[in-house]
């Protein structure tokens, strides 16, 4: 199933069909640097039935993922290690979001049954409230892609799992889907120890309005490439604008340095359902230092983030690996078929 749809809050955009016009000629020239191997859909147990082609249908299992030009092969590798490792992975829809509705047919090509759909997120949504941060990548307008989830996606999807384009599971993802929530909106992986002051700036811990914002709250460091989202209760609580406010004040004071990650600290950081830290094996991308390598945290893992500026596929394609670059290396489909 292959869809191309707008969300409500784009709608004022101009038609998928007109943008597919006016982007083909340089899409393509972009897209002609990639060859993915074609991967059919696992068949991992034989008690796997569904067949169900509609979004609606209560039986499946909801991720999001984006595809960006420049993450394209770690998005890929995601995808299949999600599929790899899933029970049943016809129960799973991916929803990706993409800047670039030409990557339908990538996806079409390299995955042949998968249930997706690809929804056109316009820069223009977020450009105006983006800020400059530690690293150019993180201002990419479509890392804020995920602030409209509970927009973008169709209401009748109550839940979804969230996840980064650069990191591989390597456990069933309905282990994940099953957290329990209970009155929470987001549950991830915290991380307590970590010093919370150091993500926001002097201006902010200086302003008594800004600083009284963890009140009444024992916050802790969560990371947003994995999440798994109530969408029910971020629409009832409206989210998306309180996220848009905190970036508004960002843009016009300087609260923090990090990209997309502070205004979700500021507005769930000791209001998050706790997910077992294996499931976001984070950091693995050297934190912002080039070339660095990480170990894996202790304990068990379910999940590999390679978060940071070091990307494995780019190491092992300049032969200058860290070790853990080869765990994701199995996944990566980049290249032709032999």
């Amino acid at each position: 199933m292959v869809m191309i749809v707008l969300s409500p809050s784009l709608q004022s955009f101009p038609p998928a069909e007109a943008i597919r016009s006016q982007t083909a000629t340089t899409a393509t020239t972009s897209l002609n640097r990639f060859s993915f191997r074609k991967v059919s859909l696992f068949r991992n147990a034989e008690e796997c039935t569904t067949t169900t082609t509609k979004v609606c249908d209560p039986s499946l299992l909801h991720i999001a993922i984006t595809l960006d030009i420049e993450y394209l092969r770690g998005s890929i590798a995601a995808v299949h290690s999600v599929l790899q490792h899933s029970l049943c992975p016809e129960n799973i829809f991916f929803h990706f979001l993409v800047s670039d509705v030409n990557l339908n047919t990538l996806v079409k090509s390299t995955f042949p049954e998968l249930k997706f759909k690809v929804y056109y997120f316009d820069p223009e949504i977020v450009r105006n409230l983006i800020s400059s941060s530690v690293r150019q990548a993180l201002e990419q307008p479509l890392n804020y892609a995920r602030n409209y989830l509970a927009e973008i996606l169709e209401p009748c999807i109550r839940r979804v799992i969230y996840l980064d384009s650069d990191l591989v599971v390597v456990d069933d993802v309905t282990k994940l889907w099953s957290t329990n929530l209970g009155a929470r909106t987001v549950g991830a992986p915290e991380y307590c120890h970590a010093n919370l002051t150091k993500y926001f700036t002097v201006s902010f811990w200086s302003n008594s309005r800004y600083a009284t914002t963890f009140r009444g709250r024992n916050p802790c460091y969560f990371n947003t490439g994995v999440m798994v989202i109530d969408l029910v209760k971020w629409r009832r609580n409206g989210y998306t604008k309180r996220i848009e406010r905190w970036m508004e004040i960002q843009k016009n004071g300087r609260i923090y340095e990090l990209g997309s990650l502070p205004p979700f600290l500021l507005i769930f950081a000791g209001h998050v359902a706790p997910i077992e830290h294996r499931w976001n094996q984070h950091g693995l991308g050297g934190d912002n230092v080039k070339g660095s390598c990480r170990d894996l945290h202790s304990g068990p893992v379910s999940l590999l983030h390679w978060s940071g500026s070091g990307k494995p596929w780019i190491r092992l394609d300049d032969n200058r690996p860290c070790p853990l670059d080869q765990l994701w290396a199995p996944y990566d489909l980049y290249g032709p078929s032999y």
